[in-house]
């Protein structure tokens, strides 16, 4: 090596830390006369004629150059030009110590004749880049022979033209503009370029430098390009931000369909010309994938001979052409794919296969197949690629890919580009899928945990509305529920329990059944929610993971079983009082509408959500006129990420004030003007219109508390039995009466009451001052009395008891034969 590049001719000395020479070579013996012998060992200064006028910072910088002036051995004075490197800053101590390189040509360098001759050489047969010579008019002079077979052109031919007369007009103008850049500053002006070379098909990349000619006078002689072929470059960063972008784009949603078109929308028309993607027609929950309801029917083609064919459901695909005329086959439909077909072989094998139109399997599947027989004519089709789907050891189905405008064939690095594309939209569509299934079996189990069908009662005119959330953030545990009470009122329950997907419909399940249970012993709106809220909080101890396990209930990711906690707000209203007792806990206030059409927030106290316990709740009652109507709903109708709660409080105002010739109509209308998309959260709506009971089917008596009272008691009830036309339930009637009345004088304290209440059936009701609840019992054979109550259940519908704010209820209820609510 030193012969090669002349080691003499490099003056090369090493000095300590403490500047005693170490090292010396032979261009250091030629530039100064002293041996090896003669100065190593010797402090570097001595060899100096004079101070430097800035001395090397040896303590300091990596690097220094400048001038010395040195003693030569025989005392001539030497000017050398020094360039010095500090070594081993970083050495580890076992190394060895910190030193100095002082490097030195020992001459200079001087022109010679041949300089002319091997620039020019070197120039002009340079084959790693294009470069060409302009003169001052930017006519071509000179050029390599890489540039001459880049343009395509000869020297000759070449000569006296400009770049716009030989490349396409934009690029050529804007070389030109460079040009004249360069001649005008003197600046090096840089491009980046696009362009197909002669006789090929693929684009190639230029990085293209511009930069003036100059005589040694300063005279402008013309410009010169040099351009650097960096394809390679240019296509690998294309296909890495083909892949970075597919990370952005492909997944967006849940939804299986989007997201094969997404890959589709990613792949057009940046590699391919024509992309289709199908899945496997058998895979669970692809007959069901969002957006392609009206499937059109199964292509049947007959299997081939000695294989086993495969049905496919196109769920994605696109085209350069508008319209995707290129297509064989209607997005849902199902086709059958012959064994040996590319699709069907890729799918066998899960590799992805290259191919030219013109080869075997191709010809041999589209000559079975007029419609794709057709297409590659018509479309011109000349290369394809299929590339099989999987994710997590599962195969979902195959994407195509096909050229027919682009010029070029698919390469080798295509397919590898493809296979990476799909790898990716594998894994979000196996996502997806598996979401489309968790998502169907959550939406079944919350639909089957809602009302199926609202109750019958006269108090309210009812209707609801539910809706599961959007894709990303899944099913959700809203809930409402109409509950008859006793005395003809009605209980309504609107909640939203914290979370989504199974868990939170299941957890709302089980609100809603404690709720129903809580309301049928008839406990006041507040008192419910003091024992709901107890609930909660042992529901969120109980299903709380064990320490140091993950996941949640059934192993669902991302769900959590111990966060559980729910709003909730309980009213009942009195169609006899019309009044309404409310009460909420963390929930919306509900929205009431006057007959007059004003619409009103009710100023419920607020109530802490479920599941923290520690504050109590409140109830808040209001007399409603009859035609009101009450809306209760779920946070998910007023909020959302475009718009603020007042915002959504706004709109509903407006909605519920406007014109509607029925509550479903209504609900309808409010669910448009607030959610006019996919809603972010699950909405449950309930609306109620008031309704009165007429004060001559209510009979009220105030009871003395003496025993000869219960006989007045059955007088009175079979008086009022016979104006409302119920003779036939006089016999059972006067029992319960009877039996309640006599009760209560001989149990209870005063004041006592009954009353009876003619709605859908006949409600018989004893109340009386005092706490203690009566409790059915068996009589035992010799018993003279604990009969009554037991002939009452018997005899009634249904039976039961209620605290009031001055002791207690007792009621029954009968059928009756025929219902009389309009009589």
């Amino acid at each position: 090596m030193e012969d090669v590049v002349g080691e003499a001719l490099t003056a090369r000395v090493t000095v300590d830390e403490h500047g005693v020479v170490t090292g010396w070579n032979a261009g250091s013996e030629q530039l100064l006369g002293y041996s090896s012998a003669e100065i190593v060992g010797h402090p570097v200064a001595e060899l100096l004629a004079e101070d430097p006028t800035e001395h090397p910072p040896l303590s300091s910088l990596p690097r220094w150059h400048g001038t010395l002036v040195l003693r030569h051995r025989d005392g001539h004075r030497v000017e050398a030009k020094v360039l010095a490197h500090h070594r081993g800053l970083d050495r580890p101590p076992d190394e060895g110590t910190p030193d100095w390189l002082l490097v030195s040509a020992v001459t200079g360098a001087r022109p010679t004749p041949d300089d002319d001759a091997l620039i020019t050489r070197g120039f002009l047969a340079s084959p790693s880049c294009s470069t060409s010579v302009y003169d001052t008019d930017l006519r071509f002079r000179r050029s390599t022979r890489s540039g001459q077979e880049a343009l395509g052109l000869s020297e000759d031919d070449l000569l006296g033209l400009r770049p716009t007369d030989v490349l396409d007009q934009p690029l050529a103008e804007e070389m030109e503009r460079a040009m004249v850049r360069a001649m005008e500053t003197g600046e090096t002006q840089y491009l980046e370029n696009h362009a197909r070379a002669h006789g090929e098909n693929r684009e190639h990349a230029w990085s293209v430098h511009v930069y003036r000619l100059s005589d040694p006078d300063g005279r402008v002689l013309g410009v010169a390009t040099t351009g650097h072929d960096m394809t390679d470059h240019y296509w690998a960063r294309k296909r890495l931000q083909l892949i970075a972008e597919a990370s952005t784009r492909i997944g967006s949603t849940l939804d299986v369909a989007r997201t094969a078109q997404e890959l589709a929308d990613v792949a057009v028309p940046e590699l391919a010309d024509f992309l289709s993607v199908d899945l496997l027609a058998d895979l669970d929950g692809v007959d069901r994938l969002s957006g392609l309801d009206d499937m059109p029917e199964p292509i049947a083609r007959p299997p081939r001979p000695g294989g086993t064919s495969l049905a496919l459901r196109r769920i994605a695909h696109q085209s350069v052409l508008p319209g995707v005329p290129d297509a064989a086959v209607a997005l849902g439909a199902v086709d059958v794919y012959p064994a040996g077909s590319p699709p069907a072989e890729s799918l066998r094998s899960g590799r992805p296969v290259l191919y030219q139109i013109t080869e075997q399997a191709i010809s041999d599947w589209v000559a079975e197949d007029p419609v794709r027989r057709a297409r590659v004519r018509d479309f011109g089709f000349h290369s394809a690629m299929t590339v099989p789907l999987l994710a997590r050891g599962t195969t979902l189905g195959v994407v195509l890919l096909a050229r027919h405008r682009h010029p070029g064939p698919f390469q080798q690095d295509d397919l590898v580009l493809a296979e990476e594309l799909a790898a990716r939209a594998a894994v979000c569509i196996d996502n997806a899928l598996r979401y489309t299934r968790e998502r169907r079996t959550a939406v079944t189990l919350q639909r089957s945990l809602l009302p199926q069908k609202l109750p019958e009662q006269t108090a309210l005119e009812v209707a609801s509305r539910y809706l599961p959330a959007g894709a990303r953030a899944g099913v959700g545990g809203d809930w409402f529920d109409v509950i008859p009470l006793s005395g003809a009122r009605v209980a309504l329950v609107v909640g939203d329990v914290v979370g989504h997907g199974i868990h939170a419909s299941a957890t709302m399940g089980r609100l809603r059944t404690a709720v129903r249970t809580l309301a049928d012993i008839d406990l006041p709106p507040d008192e419910l929610l003091t024992h709901l809220d107890d609930m909660v909080a042992r529901l969120a101890t109980d299903t709380a993971p064990a320490p140091g396990r993950a996941g949640g209930a059934g192993g669902v990711p991302g769900e959590s079983a111990g966060d559980v906690g729910a709003t909730c707000l309980y009213a009942v209203y009195d169609p006899v009082s019309r009044r309404c007792t409310l009460a909420r806990a963390g929930h919306p206030l509900p929205a009431v509408v006057s007959p007059d059409g004003t619409v009103e927030l009710l100023d419920l106290p607020a109530g802490p959500p479920l599941g923290l316990g520690g504050l109590p709740f409140e109830s808040f009652e209001t007399e409603l006129p009859e035609g009101s109507l009450l809306a209760l709903y779920t946070d998910g109708l007023i909020e959302s990420r475009d718009s603020d709660l007042d915002e959504g409080i706004a709109r509903l105002r407006r909605a519920l004030a406007g014109p509607a010739d029925s509550l479903e109509l209504l609900c309808d209308s409010v669910l448009a003007a607030l959610l006019p998309g996919r809603p972010a959260d699950d909405v449950a709506l309930l609306v109620a219109r008031t309704r009165a009971l007429d004060a001559d089917r209510v009979a009220t008596w105030d009871i003395a508390p003496d025993p000869a009272a219960v006989a007045d008691a059955r007088k009175n009830a079979l008086r009022r039995l016979e104006e409302w036309g119920l003779d036939e339930v006089a016999f059972v009637t006067e029992l319960v009466v009877s039996e309640l009345v006599t009760n209560a004088i001989r149990h209870a304290e005063p004041p006592i009451q009954l009353r009876l209440i003619h709605d859908r059936g006949l409600i018989c009701e004893v109340s009386d001052g005092g706490n203690t609840a009566p409790h059915m019992r068996r009589a035992r054979t010799y018993d003279e009395g604990g009969r009554g109550l037991l002939l009452v259940a018997q005899l009634t519908r249904r039976w039961g008891t209620r605290p009031t704010s001055t002791g207690k209820t007792i009621w029954a209820e009968q059928s009756l034969d025929a219902d009389l609510s309009s009589s």
